[in-house]
């Protein structure tokens, strides 16, 4: 499928729009069909006052963006364009877009993640280089998150094969400064990417959603050294939820760094010591991809009266329900709930999850 670029640009400006994340865009897409259609509709809810704190970036400011990317070679790939990878739209929800700087191919082949402690152990980060050289030779794309340590040796071993850095900031905000060469290395051979817009700096909120990316990407995740406490074992957990295999690389008890790994393997995850170990767990039949859900939206009408809105708001609690549950319970089909809900969560008074759960927005 070829998106419009009329589309195109809708569904980054939609993807801008302050407090729309990855399950409102679905949603909203869904509902109205197309972004340019849910930009219209979210604009009428802004002037009716029934959204509150949604701004819709101008045109003027998408175009910035969009030039801006050009400027620096990068290339933008959004929710339903042929080329977004397969294995990133099977996560619930996808990232809206994704703005990539090299051969963005590499995403539609199969990918691992390697992932691990910053401050990495010389014996770690060989490790890590040397299994990410031989999952590449076996024909695995390398991906991880362009950090000091683990993440860098686990780019530096897949150079030759193909990798994907996947960054918190935008795709041109080169973090750390320290590793500007294996960044420039992976522009050449790999692939950068980013859903940060162009420019944007690397904070502390920005590296879950980047977790959630490297994973989401991958068949599987390896981590190799982290403490209990850290990033690596957040895309780990990531992981299990996306329906990935988890690999834990065993250390020393002697050493925090392999408390994260080894209580990984505690938990269920599979023992890694080469690349023999993840042949061995991707030979198992297993299917990551399930059939996408029919539309939830199907057969809602155009505007849902405010005394529905009101049954279902009256139904919340703070504990997330699936909305087909609310439907059974009003006695109501599900797209005019799934309507109510999503004109509820812009109203600021729900709290949309993914899976098809709902709950009431704390106050």
């Amino acid at each position: 499928m070829t998106l419009p670029d009329a589309e195109r640009f809708a569904r980054l400006r939609l993807a801008r729009t302050d407090q729309v994340g990855p399950v409102t865009f679905q949603q909203l897409l869904e509902r109205f069909g197309s972004a340019e259609r849910a930009l219209e509709g979210l604009s009428d809810l802004i002037r009716r006052g029934g959204a509150h704190g949604y701004a819709v970036p101008p045109v003027e400011r998408v175009d910035a963006e969009m030039a801006a990317g050009e400027r620096a070679g990068a290339r933008l790939i959004v929710l339903g364009d042929a080329d977004y990878p397969d294995m990133l739209a099977a996560v619930d929800p996808p990232p809206p877009l994704l703005w990539t700087l090299g051969d963005a191919s590499l995403m539609a082949r199969p990918c691992i993640a390697v992932v691990g402690a910053r401050i990495a152990s010389a014996g770690g980060q060989r490790i890590a280089r040397g299994l990410s050289q031989q999952l590449g030779e076996a024909g695995h794309v390398v991906v991880s998150g362009l950090a000091r340590g683990i993440d860098a040796s686990a780019h530096t071993g897949a150079l030759p094969t193909g990798t994907v850095a996947v960054l918190g900031g935008g795709v041109d905000d080169i973090y750390p400064p320290d590793n500007a060469d294996l960044y420039a290395q992976i522009v050449e051979q790999g692939c950068v990417i980013s859903e940060s817009p162009m420019g944007a700096r690397a904070q502390a909120k920005d590296f879950p959603r980047r977790n959630r990316i490297i994973s989401g990407l991958s068949r599987g995740v390896i981590v190799v050294e982290a403490e209990l406490r850290s990033g690596s074992l957040i895309t780990a957990r990531l992981a299990g939820e996306q329906g990935r295999d988890v690999f834990a690389v065993p250390g020393s008890p002697l050493d925090p760094r392999s408390r994260g790994p080894n209580e990984l393997l505690r938990q269920g995850a599979i023992l890694c010591e080469g690349p023999e170990d993840v042949e061995r767990a991707f030979s198992t039949l297993r299917t990551l991809r399930e059939p996408a859900p029919d539309n939830p939206f199907e057969g809602a009408p155009d505007e849902i009266e405010a005394a529905v809105i009101e049954r279902v708001a009256a139904l919340l609690s703070p504990t997330p329900t699936p909305r087909d549950e609310l439907a059974r319970a009003l006695g109501l089909p599900i797209g005019t709930v799934a309507a109510a809900l999503l004109e509820l969560h812009l109203m600021g008074r729900a709290e949309l999850l993914p899976g098809g759960l709902a709950a009431a927005r704390s106050p």
